[in-house]
């Protein structure tokens, strides 16, 4: 399972809240199913890494089930 935890702690790192995430193009809808550790597709996870100026594995991991 992909787990978006370390998405979560990147923004409060940055001082990032959802509504910034929001306001750069990122839906509520996505915001949901990143808190639920749902799909999401490739260019959200590519607007995210530009917003938050990392890479993949800083904001996302895989976890075994």
């Amino acid at each position: 399972m992909i787990t978006y935890e370390k998405l979560w702690k990147r923004m409060k790192e940055l001082v990032i809240s959802q509504y910034r995430l929001h306001m750069e193009g990122i839906s509520n809808s996505t915001l949901t199913r990143l808190r639920r550790n749902e799909s999401v597709n490739m260019e959200t996870i590519d607007k995210l890494c530009s917003i938050l100026q990392c890479d993949l594995g800083d904001i996302m991991e895989y976890k075994q089930e």
